[in-house]
């Protein structure tokens, strides 16, 4: 790393700030303990409060009183402030207490804490084994031609056969102690760092999301421009390595047989006797992989339902305004026709500049505050237009994804613009949308930025739409044993 690179991120990385902050043995000690010890994702500021006076009153005793004089809420506000960026806050949904959770920050700091301290060994020759079978993987995975792979097969099927010749003559030796806990403080070293990256890609996320808000309520472009613009922003997040790699673990953790296979595999290494103090969390660590990867699919849901929402927002109010200009067209057309053959004429206003001077603006007057007395209110009698709260609608995607499913079951594939023709959409381009953004387990969406599909939909008013699109394509899955 070269100098400037590295000032830069000391200037910029909050891992590094976090390090140099006169309070950094309580930060991490009570944050990691939280949040990371206890792979806690989400926690009320009640109990996170609580749960540092404890912290704090322990260490004003033993290490003098004044230690830390500052209260358990002061503390969070300041970890909470963005200039430190060590905690998050947020009002979760239908909640107005405030939650908390851990910033990737916390992660980075601790591990590189971890890797200060000495350990009893350095285990080398698993690190040596696992280098050995990513090359083989990367060279045999990469090659195009059958006859180098069924080559590189049969010599694996040799290898063994001919272990199992060994075996079956007694010619073998077990795994040694040191071996065993030279692998297992490999995998619980990968475990903790496997954690500590789903909370880096659900900040990836957030940071995507809170973009996305941002650039909605700052547009004034054209809405198509937006719509395009938001959808190709979501994908290239999963086109990227990050969403590729993230997509396909989380695929590989929810299959049925691989989880029992895991669970089994655990319940035993953590029984071997050689295994002097086994990581009591390492026993459920798939149950926390899990529960990270929710929370980060949570976060990808999220970006597809504020788009949602704002298509049936925007939709209906710009087709409600569009009908109100034909209509009044129509009026003005008929009130025309009545009266025959007019002269058309054409008034031009502001023809001369008007002058302003600076003495004829009148002088500056207060408003006159007005008391609003709420004690005693009365139903009002007065009507209004009451349309636009009965003219509301909803998309079910639960639907649409078993559309889906129906229409993949005697065929490996469909094209969006088939399927609508087949399953004519009855919400418009909110329903539309809504396809792109589709998930399910048994299909995955392909989009082909070469070819373009055009989408056809008649509107409430009768009125025949057209959608131009990438190709889209339901293509069906198959989950693997």
């Amino acid at each position: 790393m070269e100098f400037e690179e590295i000032s830069a991120l000391r200037r910029r990385s909050v891992a590094w700030r976090l390090l140099r902050a006169d309070h950094a043995a309580l930060v991490l000690g009570f944050l990691g303990r939280v949040f990371v010890d206890e792979n806690a994702r989400s926690v009320s500021a009640a109990d996170l409060a609580g749960r540092l006076d404890d912290e704090l009153y322990a260490l004003n005793e033993r290490l003098g009183e004044g230690t830390f004089p500052k209260t358990a809420k002061a503390y969070l506000d300041d970890w909470a402030d963005p200039r430190a960026g060590y905690l998050r806050k947020y009002y979760p949904e239908g909640s107005d207490e405030p939650y908390y959770d851990a910033t990737p920050a916390v992660e980075k700091a601790l591990a590189w804490l971890r890797s200060l301290t000495d350990r009893s060994f350095v285990g080398t020759e698993s690190r040596l084994n696992t280098i050995f079978d990513l090359l083989r993987q990367m060279v045999f995975g990469a090659e195009a031609d059958p006859e180098t792979r069924l080559e590189e097969l049969r010599r694996r099927r040799r290898q063994i056969d001919e272990e199992m010749a060994r075996v079956a003559a007694g010619d073998f030796e077990p795994l040694g102690p040191t071996a065993q806990r030279e692998r297992y403080q490999q995998f619980t070293s990968t475990a903790r760092e496997l954690l500590a990256d789903f909370r880096e890609v659900e900040a990836n996320f957030r940071a995507l999301d809170r973009r996305l808000r941002e650039k909605i309520s700052a547009w004034d472009g054209s809405k198509g421009a937006l719509l395009d613009d938001i959808i190709g922003s979501r994908e290239s997040i999963a086109d990227t390595d990050q969403g590729r790699s993230f997509q396909a673990f989380y695929d590989f953790l929810l299959s049925s047989t691989r989880q029992e296979e895991l669970a089994g595999l655990l319940e035993q290494v953590q029984a071997l006797e050689e295994i002097i103090e086994p990581d009591p969390r390492m026993r459920y660590v798939h149950h926390d992989w899990l529960d990270a990867g929710e929370r980060t699919q949570a976060t990808v849901r999220q970006l597809s339902e504020q788009l949602r929402r704002f298509l049936d927002d925007q939709v209906w109010a710009e087709n409600r305004r569009v009908v109100e200009i034909v209509r009044s067209i129509e009026k003005h057309a008929l009130t025309v026709r009545a009266y025959g053959d007019l002269p058309v004429t054409t008034e031009l206003e502001g023809t001369a500049p008007e002058l302003g001077l600076p003495m004829e603006r009148p002088l500056y007057a207060p408003r006159v505050r007005r008391p609003i007395h709420s004690t005693s209110i009365e139903a009002g009698g007065q009507e209004f237009e009451a349309d636009a709260l009965f003219e509301q609608f909803y998309v079910d995607r639960a639907e649409l994804a078993a559309g889906v499913r129906r229409a993949l079951q005697g065929r490996a594939q469909i094209a969006l613009a088939d399927l609508v023709r087949e399953r004519p959409l009855t919400h418009g381009l909110a329903e539309l949308v809504s396809y792109l953004a589709l998930s399910d387990d048994t299909f995955c969406v392909v989009f082909d930025e070469a070819r373009v599909d055009e989408v056809d939909w008649i509107d409430e008013e009768g009125t025949e739409r057209r959608a131009r699109l990438p190709r889209v394509t339901f293509a069906r899955t198959e989950v693997s044993p």
